[in-house]
């Protein structure tokens, strides 16, 4: 019988990459392989000579993040097209400037932002009471109540 094993190979290239008996820990550093999509094929054989085959496509993305503003993937554009550009990497130094993609605020964030001022207003006003002091001042007393008459006092 065969000792159980494993070989790797990477972007279909016939020679593996890794080949050894099982069970087994690999590390893969991708910091040699090129930003984009690759394919890992694992076959290992087991004891019993039967070979099973497992491929995993993944992507390496060891340079810079790249985040581009104004232009989405498979959209439609006519004539001339603007958009922004920025890059980032773990190992570049902290910039507060850079630490967001700049874009435009939502138009739906703005209307949600008016609604709710135009109800905190109106629940403002609504549950706001007079202080009992001033509640019979000629400012704060109902425009009715400064009118009418104050009755007499009734006498016996």
């Amino acid at each position: 019988m065969d000792k159980p094993h494993v070989r790797v190979y990477l972007d279909g290239n016939p020679q593996p990459i890794i080949d050894r008996e099982l069970p087994t820990r690999i590390t893969l550093d991708t910091r040699e392989l090129a930003d984009g999509p690759h394919r890992l094929t694992i076959r290992a054989e087991g004891q019993n000579g039967r070979e099973g085959v497992e491929e995993i496509p993944f992507r390496v993305h060891n340079g810079p993040g790249i985040l581009v503003g104004g232009l989405r993937p498979n959209s439609t554009r006519r004539g001339q097209v603007n958009f922004t550009v920025d890059a980032f990497s773990a190992d570049d130094p902290f910039d507060p400037r850079r630490a967001e993609a700049r874009s435009s605020v939502p138009q739906w964030v703005w209307v949600m932002c008016l609604f709710i001022v135009a109800w905190a207003v109106w629940y403002a006003a609504s549950m706001w009471k007079v202080p009992a002091p001033f509640a019979n001042t000629p400012t704060y007393m109902h425009e009715a109540a400064q009118q009418a008459p104050v009755p007499a006092p009734r006498t016996k």
